[in-house]
Formats: structure tokens, C-alpha cells, sequence
């Protein structure tokens, strides 16, 4: 599911108050299908799984819940109603692959963003034509350079320096205008287009990193890296050719559910990834299926905490237990925590009591062109006045403690 109207919901609540929307969302849900197990994947995205005898039953579950939210919430004394966009997925209980499962609701759920409820894994035919008419334009767009890189730091918080950043990748479309990743990465993803891509990526990034450390920046740079590359050789083989072959110094994002996909290969291949110098940072920790049994084995220096943790920090009793256990779980395994999504100094002066080693997030700075983000770190910015982290956390504490 998903909110489908949440830019209107979060221009009414403001950013840090809009975070909310999805524990409200859940605990609806919860009373119509009190059985069910859901999770909140994101500010606007969250999982409903449970098993029936039916599988029409699907449908009666979604009309339940549609029915739900015809009553609307109110928020800070403000009425609201709240759409939701459903896409969902069937299996028999005796062969159920969960990865496989999950994948086909979040594809029909893509559906739905058009179709508005979608429960077949099946593709319209206008949005087949779409797709491939999508792909053949990032195709040309890859071969003519019209992919752009833009650069979120990563500042230390003990040391208030920053030490890498993160490489997002957008598309300069010459009718469309700036495409973002969501639009047409899981094009590229589909249609065998994401190794190009993520080649294209890791060569601009080497470029760009010699331009930083010119101009006296020498960081590391982050890129992301999908699932399904972790188990092509071919791929494997060349961008390490690409690393080896320059003094870049780079770091690869993999998220947990890419491991599962397959993690004999997925294991194998990070390690040699890792033997060429390059850092592994796994990606939005906690959102996916997390399996400790994994984690042990991989060759990762960073972790990266998802946002959906830090962005209800401070607004929920469960997160920051759950953030501080992930802290030292990663400290015993010798890794260094990302908090991603810190968009408050409130969170900030939590996650620095915890021991979080690094942020990222809108507080520092959004993703912006490599001239901005040297233009950035000339005039260390990160470095401006905030409040002091202590008397922050004192004063969040007291909140807690009046409610």
C-alpha cells in the first residue's frame, strides 16, 4: 500500500509532522485486519501479509480497508483523508518464496500507481508500450551522456567533517526535463539496462572524484549498486577492471534483499569487490528482509540505517531502541553507522548521544551537481552553528517525559 496522496498531506503537516502518517495508517489497518502482519516500509509505503483460504480474499481485505479510510484522521486539529494505491500478490501457502512474493506486490503495486489496485503480476499493454518506449530513450541516454550525478554528503558527526557522499544518479531528459531515479531505474532494472547504467556511473564518479580531490576534496563516493548485478560476473569483472585500472577511491550501497536473491554469489562478489579496495555499505538496514545469518558474512565496513527509523526518532517510543541496538550491533561487528534521512536537529543530538558515527540527510544537504557540492564544501558548510547536541537531547528527553 501506499499513500497515494502524501505531497498534499505533507504540505498541510510540514515534513517532520507528515512522518507520521504512516504509524497512523498502520494502526488503522491493524484494527480492520487484526490477524495480518504489517510493516511500515517508508513515509509512505507499508506491507499488509496474511493467509487465507481463498485467494479472491485479497480483494474483500482491500474493499475492508478502503472502507476504513472513507473516515479521516485528524492531525495537529486538521481533517484529513487519506488515498491509498494498492498492488498485491498471491501464492499457495506450500510454496511460498517471500523475495518473489514481495517483488511481484511492489511491481503490481507500480501498476496501481496508474491503474490505482492491481493484483496480477500481469502488465497492461499501455504500460508495456511505456515501458519499452522508456527504455529505448535510456538507452540513448546512457550512449549520449545525459545521465547526471548528484552528490549527498556524509558528515562525520565526532569529527564534523565530511568523508564521503553518496553519487545519485538523474536523467537530463531533453523534452522531460530532470527525471528522477524512481522513474526509470526499475525500467533500466526490467529491461537489462542496468549494468550499462551503473558502468556509466562508476566511470563519471572516478571523473568527478579526480575534480574533488583538485580542488582539495579527496572523498570517498558511494554508489548504489542493484540486486541483481551481484550476481553477473561479466559486470563484476569490468567494474572492477574500472576501480583497478585508477587510483578512485569508491564505495559500492547494497541493500539487504539484494544479498538474499542470491547470497553464495552476492557474498563471493562483494568480497572481491572488497579485495579491489572498494568499500561495502549496506543500504536502508532494516527495511528489507534483515537476516543476521548475512550480515556476519559480509565484507561491509559501513552500515547504513534507514530512514524510516530516523525519521519517527523522535516521535516514537519503539525507533530509537531499535536505532540504538542497530549502533552497537554494527560497532561489534566492526562497521561504521550511517544514519540516512536526519532531517532535525533533534535527531541529530540523538543519534550523537547513541554513538552514530556518520549522517546524511536534508538537515546537511540535499542531493545536489558536483559545482554545488564543491561550491558546498568550500565554505563548510556542514560546519555552521547548531545547537549544542547535549542540552538538544535534554530538552527532547523532557518532552518525553511531559507526554
Amino acid at each position: 500500500m501506499e499513500i497515494a496522496n502524501f505531497a498534499v498531506l505533507r504540505r498541510r503537516l510540514g515534513c517532520e509532522r507528515s512522518a507520521l502518517l504512516s504509524s497512523l495508517v498502520s494502526e488503522r489497518i491493524g484494527r480492520v485486519a487484526p490477524m495480518a502482519s504489517i510493516a511500515i516500509l517508508g513515509r509512505t509505503q507499508l506491507s499488509c501479509c496474511f493467509r487465507d483460504t481463498d485467494a479472491e480474499a485479497i480483494d474483500k481485505r482491500i474493499e475492508a480497508i478502503e472502507r476504513a479510510f472513507q473516515q479521516p484522521f485528524i492531525v495537529d486539529d486538521q481533517t484529513m483523508t487519506v488515498a491509498l494505491t494498492f498492488g498485491g500478490a498471491t501464492a499457495p501457502d506450500a510454496h511460498v518464496d517471500e523475495v518473489a512474493l514481495v517483488e511481484q506486490a511492489e511491481s503490481a503495486l507500480a501498476e496501481a500507481r496508474i491503474a490505482y489496485r492491481a493484483i496480477t503480476h500481469a502488465v497492461p499493454a499501455r504500460a508495456r508500450l511505456d515501458t519499452v518506449r522508456t527504455a529505448r530513450e535510456l538507452d540513448t541516454a546512457i550512449e549520449q551522456d545525459q545521465l547526471v550525478l548528484h552528490y549527498q554528503p556524509k558528515v562525520h558527526v565526532r569529527r564534523q567533517e565530511i568523508t564521503s557522499a553518496e553519487a545519485l544518479v538523474r536523467w537530463r531528459h531533453p523534452t522531460r526535463g530532470l527525471v528522477m531515479p524512481n522513474d526509470f531505474i526499475p525500467v533500466a532494472e526490467e529491461c537489462h539496462l542496468i549494468d550499462r547504467m551503473t558502468l556509466w556511473t562508476i566511470r563519471r564518479a572516478i571523473a568527478d572524484q579526480r575534480d574533488l580531490a583538485a580542488r582539495g576534496h579527496d572523498l570517498r563516493l558511494f554508489i548504489n549498486i542493484a540486486g541483481q548485478l551481484l550476481a553477473d560476473d561479466a559486470f563484476v569483472r569490468e567494474a572492477c577492471d574500472l576501480v583497478g585500472g585508477s587510483d578512485a577511491r569508491l564505495g559500492f550501497e547494497i541493500t539487504e534483499t539484494s544479498v538474499i536473491r542470491d547470497p553464495a554469489s552476492a557474498i563471493a562478489n562483494l568480497q572481491t569487490f572488497a579485495d579491489f579496495g572498494i568499500t561495502i555499505a549496506i543500504d536502508d538496514y532494516g527495511a528489507g528482509l534483515s537476516s543476521l545469518a548475512y550480515l556476519k558474512q559480509l565484507p561491509a565496513r559501513e552500515l547504513k540505517i534507514d530512514k524510516l527509523f530516523v525519521t519517527q526518532l523522535t516521535s516514537s517510543n519503539r525507533d530509537p531502541l531499535i536505532v540504538r541496538s542497530t549502533i552497537d550491533l554494527a560497532h561489534a561487528l566492526e562497521m561504521e553507522v550511517v544514519a540516512e534521512g536526519v532531517e532535525t536537529h533533534a535527531a541529530l543530538a540523538l543519534l550523537t548521544v547513541m554513538g552514530c558515527d556518520m549522517v546524511q540527510g536534508f538537515l546537511i544537504s540535499r542531493p545536489v551537481v558536483l559545482e554545488s557540492f564543491i561550491q558546498y564544501l568550500d565554505e563548510g558548510r556542514h560546519r555552521a552553528p547548531a545547537p549544542d547536541p547535549l542540552a538538544a537531547f535534554a530538552g527532547f528527553a523532557a518532552n518525553r517525559r511531559g507526554r
